[in-house]
């Protein structure tokens, strides 16, 4: 299993917007493959506020599937210049991990 963190540096003051637009499940959530979705603020952050989207696949192939569908390059597609200037996500970073070891309540 991996988990798949998208970092999300947002404007401040602005996180919260930004949350809610992963507060509905959307196409990620019925692909094969997908475990789970977790969104996670960052607390106490000072220049810039911070968003986790952290989603958990069953493997790598299962991943690249949902990345290269037609579903996410039209949720990820690009935007026109005023809609840029408007963005609150001042950038982003994709980091992979390779699920070791979970433990669940007894």
């Amino acid at each position: 299993m991996i988990k798949v963190v998208n970092t999300l540096r947002v404007k401040k003051g602005k996180v919260n917007e930004v949350a809610a637009l992963f507060s509905k499940a959307k196409s990620v959530h019925t692909f094969n493959g997908f475990v789970f979705m977790e969104v996670l603020i960052k607390e106490n952050t000072e220049e810039y506020d911070e968003l986790q989207v952290c989603t958990t696949w069953e493997d790598h192939a299962s991943f690249e599937v949902w990345r290269e569908s037609r579903e996410t390059r039209k949720a990820h597609g690009s935007q026109d210049k005023q809609e840029k200037e408007d963005n609150p996500i001042l950038g982003s970073e994709i980091s992979t991990f390779e699920i070791f070891v979970q433990h669940h309540p007894a």
